[in-house]
């Protein structure tokens, strides 16, 4: 941007400073903003009443940088936001379609009176802009180096993005405008980052780059860090951050967007209260491929510092942990990562082989492992892959991942889920569980299948409060939301079960797993025609698994309809001949049936194929009926219940 004189503007209550890059509100108090943020304000108030169009605004701004038209909407919105402007208000800045912004807010210029320099705080109305007017004749300021220097605006460019081999240096100015928490900040969300170049096939390193702040992050026991499966909700929207901040529970949010340029990386990032929408601090970081680890670790490093936390020397040391030192190694894992979230069978294999791809290149890198264990165990669960053959090779990599790394949160969860869901080992599982919250006290998805744990050995209380810590941490997450509504539904608390289920579904209305409770739910209050169609919209919603045939098969014989029971036995039976399909839900439709024989011979088969769904024996309400049969009483014992 080019340099202007050293005007001071008054406009709504805000006093602006060009000459000393500074903007401050009504009681005197700075307001925190980026340098381009900044340079944006002054040129629109230096123009204020003209529209100004946007190609306008990026050469001057961007005067020496090729970018997106996002930048300057990014820009146009902090603005608004700091300026204190609501959703749909133009107090200050009005767009105009098709053409670009026009700052319509009452702008008196006050220049410094030469005759009262000795006081700083002295000046004089020189000027009122009227908004519908223009701005008169304003000469361009003539730079002074050494000034720029002593007000922090001096600047380094960054040049030759396109050209490999040149090395890309952070505008250490960017520094100089950030302003620590007002007060004590004890949470804190980290949204996705947005991927500015918009690039083909690269989300998933912005997701990278976001997630792996978050993991630097909740490894401080005196932060409470919000979970990815609730911050990367707001993906599509983030203008709003004090509803964001509302939703999530937070004090401040952490926001960015990343840009890939060749092999090099442009983050920029922004810590901002959620309580006022003030910005505390912001920073871009301009890195080659090969330094995009160590940017991870300096962004977290630096949003503890910019939240006033009192950091241990063992702090710094988590902070800096790095889960591998190969740049391609990471970004293949990034990649797995991304695929695996999809959550259907050929993402999940795609992204197993990412991860396996990363270990070929860092065989010591245990968090690619531990995603191996994550994945194979999702396969077994929620598209009902043969146990024996899955929960082995999930086994197998969680201990791998704990025995490079002890000190894994993430490896110790991994494994403490596949003896649970496999072994059936309820107090290896626990001690595991109990080892990955010690390790990292904000691993939200170890506090959640901790909660299983308790709830499916009868511990509902112990349960309930579990869950309570896994809710705080990922309050938005629907797996977490529709596991809570079972847990009440196996607590004997049916009714408060079916609300929290009927809120999961406002929640995600697409996701299978609330509709297949609220079947199970509805079921054990006698209403079976709503359990049969919230059991058909779960096979509507996910068609991969059969638990939902199970469950409207039960509901059916219940309600009288023997005939559509059966048929549905004949659906499991047929798809078992091309896939597997555990026995456990033949049993549920026998049980339905009153065919205790019938029941139980299902149950011991599905003993024999090491069925995960028998872990649910001492709680599910569906084996009610069978609970005094001595074979059930034996199936209880072998189960180590």
């Amino acid at each position: 941007m080019e340099t202007h004189q050293k005007h001071i503007f008054d406009f709504g209550g805000f006093r602006l400073d060009a000459g000393k890059r500074l903007l401050t509100d009504g009681s005197g108090a700075t307001v925190p903003l980026m340098p381009k943020v900044f340079d944006t304000l002054v040129f629109l108030v230096e123009n204020a009443g003209r529209v100004v169009s946007k190609d306008e605004l990026l050469s001057e701004i961007w005067a020496d940088t090729i970018v997106e038209e996002n930048n300057l909407t990014q820009n146009i919105s902090s603005l608004r936001r700091v300026l204190g402007e609501k959703p749909g208000e133009h107090k200050f800045i009005s767009t105009i379609p098709g053409k670009g912004y026009k700052f319509v807010a009452t702008v008196t210029r006050c220049d410094p009176d030469p005759r009262e320099l000795g006081d700083k705080n002295t000046a004089r109305a020189s000027s009122v802009v009227d908004p519908e007017g223009s701005l008169g004749n304003t000469s361009p300021m003539v730079g002074n180096p050494e000034e720029q220097r002593r007000t922090g605006r001096s600047t380094i460019l960054i040049a030759a993005f396109g050209v490999l081999g040149v090395a890309l240096i952070v505008p250490a100015y960017l520094l100089m405008f950030r302003s620590p928490a007002s007060e004590s900040v004890r949470s804190v969300a980290v949204l996705p980052f947005a991927n500015s170049g918009q690039l083909p096939d690269t989300e998933y390193l912005s997701d990278g780059i976001a997630e792996n702040v978050i993991n630097s992050l909740s490894r401080l026991t005196d932060l409470r860090v919000m979970s990815r499966n609730s911050t990367f909700r707001f993906r599509e929207n983030q203008t709003d951050i004090r509803s964001i901040g509302t939703q999530l529970d937070v004090d401040a949010v952490v926001t960015g967007d990343v840009r890939q340029i060749g092999t090099d990386f442009v983050i920029n990032v922004r810590l901002i209260d959620a309580r006022d929408e003030r910005q505390i601090w912001g920073n871009q970081y301009v890195r080659s491929s090969a330094d995009i680890i160590a940017a991870q670790n300096e962004i977290a490093q630096a949003v503890a510092q910019n939240l006033r936390l009192k950091l241990t020397p063992s702090d710094a040391q988590l902070l800096a942990i790095r889960d591998t030192e190969n740049p391609e190694a990471w970004q293949l894992y990034q990649r797995g990562r991304f695929h695996v979230f999809r959550l259907t069978p050929p993402e999940v294999q795609k992204g197993i082989g990412y991860f396996q791809q990363a270990i070929e290149i860092d065989p010591g890198y245990a968090l690619a492992y531990s995603g191996i264990a994550d994945a194979y165990r999702s396969l077994t669960l929620s598209i009902e892959m043969p146990p024996v053959e899955y929960l082995a090779r999930s086994k197998a990599a969680a201990a791998k991942a704990i025995e490079l790394n002890d000190s894994l949160s993430e490896g110790h969860a991994a494994l403490g889920m596949t003896v649970f869901w496999g072994d059936w080992n309820w107090q290896e599982s626990e001690r595991l569980y109990r080892r990955a919250l010690e390790l990292n006290p904000n691993n939200a998805m170890a506090h959640l299948f901790y909660a299983h744990l308790l709830s499916n050995l009868g511990k509902h209380t112990e349960a309930a409060a579990e869950m309570k810590l896994a809710r705080e941490l990922d309050p938005l997450f629907p797996f977490g939301n529709a596991l809570e509504g079972q847990f009440m539904v196996h607590a004997g608390q049916t009714d408060a079960g079916i609300i929290q289920l009927q809120r999961t579904i406002e929640l995600a209305p697409n996701f299978w797993m609330p509709h297949l409770f609220l079947s199970s739910a509805y079921t054990e209050k006698g209403m079976y025609a709503e359990a049969i169609t919230s059991a058909r919209k779960a096979t509507e919603l996910s068609p991969a698994q059969t638990v939902s045939l199970a469950f409207e098969g039960n509901a059916l014989a219940r309600s009288g309809d023997r005939e559509g029971a059966e048929a549905n036995v004949e659906k499991l039976l047929k798809l078992s001949e091309e896939r597997f399909v555990p026995a456990s839900h033949i049993a549920i439709i026998y049980a339905g049936l009153g065919e205790r024989a019938k029941a139980l011979d299902w149950l011991e088969k599905a003993f024999e194929q090491r069925d995960p769904k028998m872990a649910f024996l001492k709680v599910e309400p569906k084996w009610n009926g069978l609970r005094s049969e001595p074979r059930f009483i034996e199936l209880m014992r072998r189960m180590n219940f």
